[in-house]
């Protein structure tokens, strides 16, 4: 079964959302492994902060299958598609890495170029699993943190008790 490293992100209701879509997770995978949770600003749009995490599952689901029940997720949230592509979100569930899979996969690019251009995605990746390596440039998610400008998006660290309602 491959290890698989999903994004999770929202800005509005961000505790609700946040915790509902563990919950499901939870449900769907078993046990979970969860990045601290960071806020930061929004990226390409003016909106309120982000809640942003990523969690690691193991799943037999094709790439495909995987990516329906993160959609299925997202919609029972509230998720809305119609709006532009930057803009507020009640939940977004991403599929970050597949294993060491590379290139489009069931529609969804692997590994997720995101990992490597926004804060919010590469520092907690780098927090859950340091030593495991991008499956393109072969270097460690931690490496590649230490490299990355971290002067250019801004976050930090928040108190989020996941056991609490």
């Amino acid at each position: 079964m491959p290890r698989v490293y999903l994004s999770l992100g929202s800005n509005i209701e961000r505790d609700h959302h946040i915790r509902g879509a563990l919950h499901e997770l939870e449900q769907r995978y078993g046990d979970l492994l969860i990045s601290p949770v960071y806020e930061s600003e929004a990226v390409g749009f003016v909106g309120d902060p982000f809640f942003n995490l990523v969690v690691g599952i193991d799943t037999d689901k094709t790439v495909g299958q995987l990516a329906a029940e993160l959609r299925a997720i997202e919609e029972a949230y509230g998720r809305d598609r119609q709006g532009p592509k930057f803009s507020a979100r009640t939940l977004d569930i991403d599929i970050l890495t597949y294993g060491n899979a590379c290139g489009e996969i069931d529609g969804v690019m692997l590994p997720r170029p995101e990992i490597l251009k926004n804060a919010f995605v590469l520092r907690p990746l780098a927090d859950i699993a340091p030593g495991d390596r991008h499956p393109e440039t072969v270097r460690p998610y931690l490496e590649h943190w230490e490299a990355y400008d971290q002067s250019k998006q801004k976050l930090w660290q928040v108190d989020f008790p996941l056991d609490e309602e």
